[in-house]
């Protein structure tokens, strides 16, 4: 994953090809780029993502923006109080918790796929 000016990029490499490529993650906006070395891929990603900028700006038009960090979500009332009474024991506010159990979730499914044989 790659990261400039709040965007995210995933990478993957063409093994026959001998090339790097990869898209912006996360707009609606298709960016992509490709290079044969990482300082190319990155000066690539770089420059894709000042070229979609430019032409947004171009075209009065609003840039997708990445992820905010913020979202709804929607559960039962009995799962919202039981994970706010568990927030409460546990000393932390709602919010703090809600994004530890997300963090651990993202880590834990992260750690799974490493050791996927």
């Amino acid at each position: 994953m790659m990261k400039y000016k709040s965007y995210s990029a995933s990478i993957e490499f063409d093994e026959e090809a001998e090339i790097f490529h990869g898209e912006v993650e996360g707009i609606r906006a298709v960016v992509t780029f490709q290079a044969k070395s990482a300082p190319e891929l990155k000066q690539a990603f770089y420059d894709s993502i000042d070229d979609y900028l430019a032409w947004c700006s171009e075209e009065n038009r609003v840039p997708d923006k990445p992820f905010s960090g913020n979202f709804p979500v929607r559960t039962s009332a009995e799962l919202h109080r039981d994970a706010f009474m568990t927030a409460k024991s546990s000393g932390k506010t709602f919010n703090l918790w809600v994004i530890d159990q997300i963090r651990k979730g993202v880590e834990d499914e992260a750690d799974n796929l490493l050791h996927v044989k």
